[in-house]
């Protein structure tokens, strides 16, 4: 039976650097003000999760359980709504739904100036049962933050390190003293950071166990102590799997393989940011052992096995097989050489990463080469595109270009490709420059044939002085782009000038640079009248000198060259994807996903533009696959917006609940919400199962969630209904929802439900037969254009189950919890609809699906 398209129904104070006590009401939130909005009825505003009532806030930390009640600390910052200020805030609860804002636990410390010396970044809180930190009492235990000190520029002794720090409280958690002899741990380094500490249990020995993260070198550290106070050093975990961005927020615990106490397993929290397999950030995990001293992961995948796929470049055959190097005619064995390199070239740090007998490495002759290595043409015929890639982090800019084009226009004065001198085409030139060395052919790099060189221009070198005047022309368009090097001088002796009138209205100087980049003058205002160029070269001594050449006259800006070191995939001359290095010797997987170009020729192109520190870049093993190599890890979820998760202490009964960050720091800042930014996702226990890759953690919103469920007002489908292409509205409607269903794909290529609709807009959760896979659709979910790179269809792949797909949504005003098979798959996606967009439907494209199950529940507030 054919859902109805026509249904209708319901609609649903601040501290000073010598106090360490830290009061409850030390640099708490401005108090509300009348004209403050009321939060519940703030667009976006969600109603299920948590969110601060002002100012911005990212992630959990601190997360533990006392006493029947759940403590809430997170990142905040009092002061705005975009990050900074790191201190701790704090919200209590007593069933992890209904969260109480608290006044602010932990602020950043300030000096007597009022600077900040030491912002609170993240970290964890136990309860000290024992008193073995000594401060509490045995009848009294403490609860005990273990935080990351982060000492700015301003601290006296310790600036720019990142250090593990105390904190300690005696009133369950509402007030905290920071540990005079802070920090506990420090090891002299910048990015050391997010300790996760845990009493551990061990057969021969029980001790405090930490977890912390060198962020940049992908390692998690595992240390241990008496008394939370003095640690050893353990092992570590080296870098494996995502190593695209930098490791954050580690946890560490173990879970009973489907409830079995004879087969427990230990798992791994790495977060990371960017590189998740969503794009920016999100969080992965490894299943294995702890004995005590060092997790030995059974997950792990090997770094030299690329996707299974067609590759495309593997470098392995001693020479480049149809790619076209262009290395610098001033270096021209660099940056590429003239074969592959085999690993480290001289002078560089070691490779790592790589796979096979050879790899792109652009350091042939140092960073200072630069040069570009084009493939043969291809088709695009899957949907991704992998590959290894190291090297600078200098990524191609917006308006900037990786070659050397010139604008469209008209060129001015034949691009200096004169047959005889300057002074035979109408030129004037005086002081040092004589007519029989002008224009030039040698100096300055990118030039276009012949250029005007004042160092060349004369024979005194950059101790030239004069001036070169071009004849008249009339300004008939509203551009002027061009090539140029040399010297850079501020006060007015050394620049090309556009005269108007006999007056220069335009200047530009060089940067102290033999390569000759694009310049550009808008000379709109003069449309129609009559100029001259004049390069004024009065300049001695060092960079005493211009470069000139390639002067267009047209509508566009010229773009200027880029400083990249890139990869890009190139088709019809315009760059689609590009990816750079991390400033770093180690080749990290890279993915595209090139779906909308199949079928298309395109060139693989790498691009070293930058001169400068770490301009290289370090390429490998182009595979092109239906799968990206991140996609082979394990994830916490599938979605953008899952980060920093991380799991309570001392829950009752032995649960493992965590709790995420829903944001992206790819965009994070730039959410439309008002006076508020940032929100937590809905609390899940997680539990460990068996399935044919080994145990992989299933999770769910934790049961208490059950109580918001208002089923007196539920809607159930009839079962086993057809859908037939298109859309059907269901006859329910609302915006704070649960929705459970369950499919079979028919004959339909993809099917499933649209939330959050009204109509024109809604965001789509479904599956496509073609690939397999669930996916969350927020492409044309509402207001999606406030960063570039928030649109967005994410998906996982999911094995049906007797040939069924069960989904379980969490759907909150602007947001969309996904539970695919129960919970051994998930997406979690933020949305902006627009106001009113309740509308619930269900979909299927290229066919007819079938519903075998529906049921909607509206869900009571939980928060405001």
């Amino acid at each position: 039976m054919m859902i109805s398209r026509a249904w209708t129904g319901w609609a649903t104070a601040t501290t000073t650097a010598a106090a360490l006590a830290v009061s409850a009401l030390a640099l708490a939130p401005l108090p509300a003000q009348a004209s403050d909005p009321d939060p519940a009825t703030q667009q976006y505003r969600p109603y299920l999760h948590y969110t601060p009532e002002k100012n911005w806030m990212n992630d959990p930390n601190g997360l533990v359980y006392h006493n029947g009640t759940y403590h809430m600390y997170y990142q905040y910052n009092p002061f705005g709504t975009t990050w900074g200020n790191m201190s701790w805030g704090h919200a209590t609860s007593t069933d992890l739904l209904h969260w109480q804002e608290k006044p602010l636990a932990i602020p950043q410390t300030l000096n007597g100036e009022g600077q900040s010396v030491e912002d609170i970044f993240s970290g964890s809180v136990v309860v000290d049962a024992q008193n073995t930190s000594g401060f509490g009492t045995a009848q009294d235990p403490p609860l005990v933050a273990v935080y990351t000190s982060h000492f700015t520029s301003a601290h006296p002794t310790l600036a720019g390190r990142q250090a593990q720090s105390l904190a300690y409280s005696t009133d369950d958690g509402n007030t905290w003293t920071k540990y005079s002899g802070n920090p506990v741990l420090n090891r002299n380094t910048s990015d050391f950071r997010d300790p996760k500490v845990f009493w551990y249990q061990g057969p021969a020995s029980s001790y405090w166990v930490m977890a912390a993260v060198e962020a940049n070198e992908h390692r998690v550290l595992f240390y241990k102590s008496s008394n939370l106070k003095n640690w050893e050093y353990l092992d570590d975990f080296t870098p494996a799997n995502a190593t695209g961005g930098q490791w954050e927020c580690p946890d560490l615990f173990p879970l009973a393989v489907d409830g079995d106490p004879n087969n427990i397993k230990w798992v791994l929290v790495v977060n990371i940011n960017p590189g998740s397999v969503a794009g920016g950030s999100g969080g992965q995990y490894f299943v294995g052992d702890f004995n005590g001293t060092t997790f030995t992961s059974e997950t792990t995948d090997p770094v030299d096995v690329p996707p299974p796929g067609t590759v495309l470049a593997g470098f392995n055959g001693g020479s480049y097989s149809g790619w076209t190097a262009q290395n610098d005619p001033s270096n021209p064995s660099g940056p590429w050489g003239s074969a592959p390199a085999a690993g480290t070239l001289p002078g560089q740090q070691a490779v790592t990463g790589q796979v096979g007998a050879g790899l792109v490495n652009g350091f042939h002759g140092g960073d200072l080469p630069v040069g570009t290595l084009e493939s043969a043409p291809f088709t695009v015929d899957r949907d991704y595109i992998n590959f290894l890639a190291g090297g600078g982090n200098h990524p191609q800019l917006p308006g900037q270009q990786s070659g050397n084009q010139p604008p469209p226009g008209y060129l001015l004065f034949d691009g200096f490709d004169y047959s005889g001198t300057l002074t035979d085409s109408g030129w004037q030139l005086t002081g040092d420059f004589e007519a029989a060395r002008n224009p030039s052919t040698a100096g300055g790099e990118f030039a276009i044939g012949k250029r005007i060189n004042t160092f060349e221009g004369g024979a005194k070198a950059d101790d030239n002085v004069g001036t070169i005047t071009s004849p008249e022309f009339y300004l008939t368009n509203t551009n002027i782009g061009f090539l140029l090097g040399g010297g850079s001088r501020t006060d007015g002796q050394l620049q090309v000038e556009l005269l108007v009138g006999g007056v220069p209205v335009r200047t530009m100087t060089a940067t102290n640079s033999g390569d000759l980049n694009w310049k550009n003058w808008d000379v709109s205002q003069y449309f129609g009248q009559v100029a001259r160029i004049r390069i004024l070269d009065n300049a001695t001594g060092p960079w005493g000198h211009l470069t000139l050449d390639h002067m267009v006259l047209g509508s566009e800006p010229a773009k200027p060259r880029s400083s990249e070191t890139t990869v890009n995939l190139v088709i019809n001359g315009q760059t689609v994807r590009t990816a750079t290095g991390s400033n770093s010797e180690h080749l990290d997987w890279k993915a595209w996903n090139v779906s909308d170009f199949k079928g298309s020729q395109a060139t693989l192109r790498i691009v070293d533009n930058n001169r400068g520190g770490w301009g290289h870049i370090l390429a490998d093993e182009f595979v092109s696959s239906d799968i990206t190599r991140l996609e082979q890890h394990d994830w916490l979820d599938w979605g953008r917006d899952y980060y920093a998760a991380v799991s309570f202490s001392n829950v009752p009964d032995g649960k493992r609940v965590m709790l995420g960050w829903m944001n992206n720091w790819d965009y994070g800042q730039a959410t439309p919400t008002t006076s508020w930014r940032g929100t937590m996702a809905l609390p899940r226990e997680v539990v460990l199962t068996q399935t044919p890759q080994g145990p992989r953690l299933r999770q769910g919103v934790v049961a208490q969630a059950e109580s918001l469920k208002n089923t007196a007002a539920a809607y159930t489908a009839p079962p086993a209904q057809d859908i037939q292409p298109g859309t059907s509205n269901l006859p329910v409607s609302g915006d704070v929802v649960q929705l459970e269903a369950e499919f079979s794909p028919g004959t339909a290529s993809s099917f499933g439900v649209k939330v959050l609709g009204n109509g024109t807009e809604a965001t789509r959760v479904g599956y496509s037969t073609v690939s397999g896979r669930v996916f969350i659709d927020r492409t044309n979910s509402g207001n999606e254009g406030f960063h570039p790179a928030f649109a967005s269809l994410d998906d996982v792949p999911v094995q049906l189950s007797n040939g069924r797909l069960r989904l379980k949504l969490y759907v909150d005003r602007a947001s969309v919890e996904v539970f695919a098979q129960d919970g051994l798959a998930t997406l979690t996606d933020q949305v902006f609809p627009a106001a009113g967009a309740t509308t619930l439907s269900v979909f299927a494209e290229g066919g007819t699906a079938r519903l075998e199950s529906l049921t909607v529940t509206p869900l009571h507030k939980a928060m405001w």
